[in-house]
């Protein structure tokens, strides 16, 4: 039984204005109706795995919580909380611990949550490959043929041939420059690092005694202070603050003389960059990558990327337009690793464009500002059937809600009102309140703001379903 352990922080700044602090790129669609996380989760199915686990930052835990609920692990999948990024072979480490706790000893099938593969039987077709492998206590890595020169991937250098297309692994490449890279992708020697792996958890943890030991000190004491919150685990602060920052390659398996690597020819990329979203897309006869509402004319080997308008575009060779509702990227795509540059200076001038888009995922549903203001701001709240928000007040600001679909039940004060289509009610300042969607469908409210704060700050949360200080 395989243990799929799904790796899902990570921003992905280099695909800004669709990927943001809050809202990274794991769980966005950049190819297909699905996000990238959806299609990990997916892809698992056909193998034999128990309920995967997850590991993730704070902030993305109820963009995890929704995803696997749609996909029927609601109740089974566990998913572990990072206080702060550090990595994944701490993170991996925590989940082979944890596993060894309880009493079990499974095969860690290591996923990153935010890569693309065309193919979802050829990647179960490497992974039962690669089973056995693991079992014998090798540690197993994905490598892709290479199909093109690529300065943004590592490589393995193949060692000696075992059965199958399986080989030892000689070496791990650094992202090589183009020259070299050239070579590497011609030598017929070279794949590139998936940074996909399968093994045992207590093969991983000896690997980590010889080779990263303050890694697992770090991670043991970080369990043992962790706390259980329904489905998640809240990894302890302190402990895991103290604990190296390094990837599993870096730490384990550039290392161990027990790596071999499985070739997958799968469709694989990593979707790192605006670049490698051009790559995996499917161009038209002028090599245009054209996604939503697009109309174009004389434009060759160009990324359209429109979310919420029509973009227009006149003449472009070898560009990335990407279109947000509250944001606009235009560059050459040779540029695309220069987008974190961007993103790097907006942190600076502290833009709220690099944390969040204008629609703002919560766990009850989500909120977009459709307008604001000196001492006022309008939102479209949509809350999910069956959810509602924290019991709560605000000490600066007063609300007014009007249904636009869909019935809320409203707590207010002593009062419970229900309301339907064109209904609408008063929220005084300082006033307890809560909005709770009882039915079936998903409910639309306009909530217009008005007070001398509105900060998000203000929001005294008395009682929540969610967990929420």
């Amino acid at each position: 039984m395989l243990l799929p352990v799904i790796l899902a922080g990570g921003v992905g700044s280099r695909l800004w204005p669709a990927s943001r602090a809050l809202h990274p790129k794991q769980f966005q669609p950049l190819h297909g109706s699905e996000s990238l996380f959806a299609q990990t989760l997916r892809r698992l199915e056909g193998l034999e795995i128990a309920s995967p686990t997850v590991v993730c930052a704070e902030s993305h835990r109820f963009l995890v919580g929704e995803a696997l609920r749609q996909r029927g692990y609601d109740r089974s999948a566990q998913v572990m909380l990072e206080p702060v990024g550090r990595n994944t072979a701490p993170a991996i480490a925590l989940v082979a611990l944890n596993a060894l706790e309880g009493g079990e000893d499974p095969l860690l099938l290591v996923l990153a949550a935010d890569h693309l593969i065309h193919s979802d039987e050829a990647f179960r077709v490497a992974v039962r490959a690669a089973q056995p492998m693991a079992e014998e206590g090798d540690l197993v890595t994905f490598g892709v043929p290479p199909d093109r020169p690529e300065t943004g991937y590592g490589y393995i250098r193949l060692g000696n041939a075992l059965q199958g297309g399986v080989h030892r692994v000689d070496r791990f490449v650094e992202k090589p420059d183009a020259a070299e890279a050239s070579d590497l992708c011609r030598d017929g020697a070279h794949l590139w690092n998936s940074g996909m792996f399968l093994f045992r958890a207590s093969r991983y943890i000896d690997e980590l005694t010889q080779f990263a030991p303050a890694i697992l000190e770090a991670c043991r004491q970080a369990l043992s202070a962790s706390q259980a919150d329904g489905p998640f685990l809240r990894v302890a602060e302190a402990a895991f603050a103290e604990c190296p920052s390094i990837s599993v390659d870096y730490a384990v398996m550039e290392h161990t003389n027990h790596a071999v690597v499985v070739p997958l020819e799968a469709g694989w990329s990593d979707l790192g960059s605006w670049q490698a979203v051009w790559e995996a897309g499917s161009p038209d006869c002028d090599g245009n990558v054209v996604r939503g509402d697009v109309v174009q004319e004389d434009c060759e080997g160009t990324l359209l990327h429109a979310n919420h308008r029509l973009v227009a575009a006149l003449g472009l060779e070898a560009m990335m337009v990407v279109e947000t509702r509250d944001a606009l990227l235009v560059a050459p795509r040779t540029r695309s690793q220069d987008v974190k540059r961007l993103v790097a200076r907006m942190e600076g001038e502290g833009r709220l464009e690099v944390r969040e888009h204008g629609q703002v995922e919560r766990p009850w549903g989500a909120y977009r500002v459709v307008d604001a203001g000196q001492r006022y701001q309008v939102k479209r709240l949509t809350v999910r059937p069956g959810a509602r928000l924290s019991l709560q007040l605000h000490y600066h600001r007063a609300e007014h809600w009007v249904v636009v679909s869909g019935s809320a039940r409203v707590t207010r004060g002593e009062e419970s009102l229900l309301l339907t289509e064109n209904e609408s009610t008063f929220i005084p300042v300082g006033v307890v309140h809560t909005l709770e969607n009882p039915g079936s469908i998903p409910l639309e409210i306009i909530e217009v703001q008005s007070g001398a704060y509105l900060g998000e700050d203000d929001i005294v949360r008395l009682d929540d379903d969610y967990g929420r200080a």
